[in-house]
């Protein structure tokens, strides 16, 4: 079980095929991970970004977590 004491951070990446991939790599190995989200546009500046050609493909931020006895082997795989 991943809580916030035993996992680390495996990727930071604002690619959804990136994570995806990772995912899936992950899933292959039966490595066990979590993924927060994070919506980087928000509130009043969203229209502002949106009308300044902010690029829609980096809105989103995706953290991968694995449990730390795992993240030499997750960083191994995924390179």
């Amino acid at each position: 079980m991943l809580t916030i004491f035993n996992r680390r951070e495996l990727l930071l990446t604002q690619s959804m095929e990136r994570q995806a991939e990772v995912r899936n790599i992950l899933a292959a190995n039966g490595i066990a991970y979590t993924v927060r989200t994070t919506n980087r546009q928000g509130g009043i500046q969203r229209a502002n970004m949106w009308s300044a050609g902010f690029n829609q493909s980096f809105a989103w931020e995706y953290k991968i977590y694995v449990h730390k006895k795992d993240l030499e082997y997750a960083l191994h795989l995924i390179r």
